[in-house]
């Protein structure tokens, strides 16, 4: 579809400053998936593109962090496994679905996500109890943020710490890191499947995926630099915008 210059310029500033916030506090995915369908993306094209320039994003936050030696990949395989696994099977099962259906079930999904956000515990910086062990992980809340980052996705990036500092016990800056290599092979593969369906707007992904990757950059250095004390607070100050965004301008 042809978008406005105007519009096109519109969605690659909320890209940028999608990733600028992701990269520290996620939720990047509330911003660019609500402004792709209201410049007038079909959904599945919505979530498709969404999906390709958020994954150009991450990878930019996870090297970086990868580079400060923020995560250890090797004890994390199984759980990127099991993610990769359930990003598959969401991806599949959303498309699916028509796109009159996706229109009246993503708002909905949209406002349940302002309400978690809204109701979602306090972190700090410690080191918590594990409530579960790696295998554990893997097999319940690493498959189910698999299926639903394939399935619809924005927000991940918020709930997915929330998940590795209470039930693996990580810090928050180490959980904030870790989430963006899971949120790296959700949004790929996915991505992928969408690309080979032939659903994704290529110019704007491509476009839209630069900004998110300058704006991963700056974001991942910002944690890196100021740690815990700057996450928590800008947590918090996204699940508010979030919540007044999807209380007083509903997608759709």
């Amino acid at each position: 579809m042809e978008l406005s210059i105007t519009a096109t310029l519109a969605l690659v500033g909320v890209a940028f400053f999608a990733g600028l916030v992701s990269s520290i506090a996620g939720s990047g995915g509330l911003l660019t998936l609500p402004a792709l369908l209201w410049a007038g993306l079909p959904p599945l094209s919505a979530l498709a593109t969404n999906k390709l320039q958020s994954a150009m994003g991450t990878l930019s936050s996870v090297s970086n962090f990868r580079r400060h030696g923020y995560f250890q990949v090797g004890s994390l395989v199984p759980s990127l496994m099991a993610a990769f696994c359930g990003s598959v099977l969401g991806t599949l099962c959303v498309q699916r679905l028509t796109n009159e259906l996706l229109m009246r079930a993503i708002p909905l999904l949209l406002v349940l996500l302002g309400g978690y956000f809204l109701c979602a515990p306090k972190m700090d910086g410690r080191d918590y109890p594990a409530k579960l062990n790696n295998a554990q992980f893997a097999a319940t809340a690493a498959f189910g943020m698999g299926f639903y980052g394939g399935f619809f996705g924005p927000a991940s990036g918020s709930i997915m710490p929330f998940l590795l500092v209470f039930l693996l016990g990580h810090n928050l800056v180490r959980a904030t890191a870790e989430s963006k290599l899971f949120i790296l092979v959700i949004n790929g593969v996915s991505a992928l499947l969408f690309v080979i369906s032939g659903g994704v707007v290529w110019s704007l992904a491509i476009a839209m995926g630069i900004a998110q990757i300058v704006g991963a950059r700056i974001g991942s250095n910002v944690v890196i630099h100021h740690g815990v004390g700057l996450v928590q607070p800008l947590i918090a100050v996204v699940t508010l915008l979030v919540a007044l965004k999807l209380l007083f301008y509903p997608v759709g």
